[in-house]
C-alpha cells in the first residue's frame, strides 16, 4: 500500500490534492485542509497554481523575492506570478533566489544530473582511447619514430579486440 502523501508546505497529511496541465505539462500540488483553505484553494474562481507555488516558495523568506530584477529585461517575481513564466533566459540567473526554491520544493534537487544509457559510457571511452591512439600512430609515423608507432599499432589492435570492434584495414 502506498504511503500517505504529506502538505508541500507544511508535514501534516495531504487530503487535498490538486493536478494542473497548462501547455501540455502537469503540476501536482498536495496539501492538507488548513494550508488549502490558507491558500485559497477552496474558492475555485480565484486559485492558480502559479500562485500558490509562488507563495510557498517565498514565503520563508518574503523579503527574498523584493528588490529581485532581471538586468536584462526588466522582469520581476510579480510579472512571474501572474503569467508563469519567465521573460528572458537572463532571468533564471537574474531571479535564482526566486528559482531555486521554487525547483527544491517541486523536484528532488536543483541541478539536473541527467541520464546516460548503461553502456554508453565505456563505448564513448574506448572511442576516446582509440582516437587518442590512432593520432599518436600519425604522429609518429610522420616523426619517423616506428618502435613508437608499432607500440600504437598494437595498443590499438588490442583495444579494438577488447571492445569487439573488427579491424578495419592493415596498420
Amino acid at each position: 500500500m502506498a504511503s500517505p502523501l504529506k502538505c508541500d508546505l507544511c508535514d501534516n497529511l495531504a487530503t487535498v490534492h490538486l493536478t494542473q496541465i497548462v501547455n501540455q505539462k502537469v503540476h501536482k500540488v498536495d496539501l492538507c485542509e488548513t494550508c488549502a483553505q490558507a491558500k485559497g484553494v477552496t474558492d475555485p474562481s480565484g486559485f492558480s497554481l502559479s500562485d500558490l507555488l509562488l507563495k510557498a516558495s517565498l514565503n520563508p523568506e518574503p523579503s527574498a523575492a523584493s528588490g529581485l530584477r532581471c538586468e536584462q529585461c526588466g522582469f520581476e517575481p510579480e510579472e512571474f506570478k501572474k503569467t508563469g513564466r519567465f521573460g528572458c533566459p537572463a532571468c533564471y540567473e537574474a531571479l535564482t533566489g526566486m528559482v531555486d526554491p521554487m525547483l527544491e520544493n517541486m523536484h528532488k534537487g536543483t541541478a539536473h544530473v541527467g541520464k546516460v544509457p548503461e553502456h554508453a559510457l565505456e563505448r564513448k571511452e574506448l572511442e576516446d582511447r582509440l582516437t587518442a591512439l590512432e593520432s599518436n600512430l600519425k604522429i609518429a609515423i610522420d616523426a619517423e619514430r616506428y618502435e613508437d608507432a608499432a607500440k600504437y599499432r598494437d595498443e590499438i589492435v588490442q583495444v579494438r579486440e577488447e571492445a569487439g570492434l573488427a579491424q578495419i584495414g592493415s596498420i
